[in-house]
Protein backbone atom coordinates (compact mmCIF):
# COMPACT_ATOMS: atom_id res chain seq x y z
CA UNK A 1 0.00 0.00 0.00
CA UNK A 2 1.91 2.93 -1.23
CA UNK A 3 -1.21 5.61 -1.15
CA UNK A 4 -1.44 5.65 2.57
CA UNK A 5 0.39 7.27 5.61
CA UNK A 6 -0.33 6.95 9.39
CA UNK A 7 -1.79 10.04 10.80
CA UNK A 8 -3.11 11.41 13.61
CA UNK A 9 -6.54 12.68 13.50
CA UNK A 10 -6.04 15.79 13.61
CA UNK A 11 -2.50 15.70 11.36
CA UNK A 12 -5.17 13.95 9.13
CA UNK A 13 -7.78 17.01 8.88
CA UNK A 14 -4.72 19.08 7.83
CA UNK A 15 -3.72 16.74 5.33
CA UNK A 16 -7.07 16.21 3.76
CA UNK A 17 -7.69 19.74 3.77
CA UNK A 18 -4.25 20.27 1.53
CA UNK A 19 -3.00 22.70 4.85
CA UNK A 20 0.26 20.00 5.41
CA UNK A 21 1.98 18.24 2.34
CA UNK A 22 5.28 16.67 1.58
CA UNK A 23 8.61 17.51 -0.20
CA UNK A 24 10.15 14.77 -2.37
CA UNK A 25 12.11 13.71 0.14
CA UNK A 26 9.35 13.01 2.85
CA UNK A 27 9.48 16.85 4.55
CA UNK A 28 6.63 18.46 5.79
CA UNK A 29 5.21 20.91 3.77
CA UNK A 30 3.21 23.61 6.46
CA UNK A 31 0.85 26.57 4.77
CA UNK A 32 1.57 28.67 8.24
CA UNK A 33 -0.71 31.24 7.30
CA UNK A 34 -3.87 28.95 6.95
CA UNK A 35 -3.14 26.42 9.76
CA UNK A 36 -5.30 27.48 12.82
CA UNK A 37 -3.54 29.62 15.25
CA UNK A 38 -3.95 26.78 18.04
CA UNK A 39 -2.38 23.69 15.84
CA UNK A 40 1.02 25.73 14.62
CA UNK A 41 2.91 24.38 17.70
CA UNK A 42 2.85 20.74 15.76
CA UNK A 43 5.00 21.90 13.60
CA UNK A 44 8.18 23.33 14.88
CA UNK A 45 10.06 21.00 13.72
CA UNK A 46 8.54 20.90 10.10
CA UNK A 47 11.67 20.71 8.00
CA UNK A 48 12.29 17.10 9.79
CA UNK A 49 11.72 14.02 7.79
CA UNK A 50 8.57 11.90 8.43
CA UNK A 51 9.18 8.75 10.18
CA UNK A 52 9.25 6.11 7.13
CA UNK A 53 8.83 2.49 7.54
CA UNK A 54 12.77 0.07 7.11
CA UNK A 55 11.52 -0.71 3.85
CA UNK A 56 11.56 1.76 1.25
CA UNK A 57 8.73 -0.36 -0.49
CA UNK A 58 6.62 0.55 2.14
CA UNK A 59 6.90 3.99 1.70
CA UNK A 60 4.34 6.44 0.09
CA UNK A 61 4.84 6.55 -3.33
CA UNK A 62 6.23 9.45 -4.90
CA UNK A 63 3.63 10.07 -7.48
CA UNK A 64 1.02 10.12 -4.76
CA UNK A 65 2.65 12.59 -2.80
CA UNK A 66 3.55 14.97 -6.11
CA UNK A 67 -0.20 14.85 -6.34
CA UNK A 68 -1.14 15.83 -3.07
CA UNK A 69 1.57 18.50 -3.30
CA UNK A 70 0.38 20.13 -6.29
CA UNK A 71 -3.23 20.01 -4.62
CA UNK A 72 -1.31 21.86 -1.38
CA UNK A 73 0.33 24.47 -3.95
CA UNK A 74 -3.42 25.25 -5.64
CA UNK A 75 -4.50 25.92 -2.41
CA UNK A 76 -2.17 28.49 -1.51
Amino acid sequence: MQNGIALSGTVHWLFDRHLISLTDDYRLLVAHNRVPSELRGLFHGQMDRIRLPDDPKDWPHPKYVERHRDAFAGHA
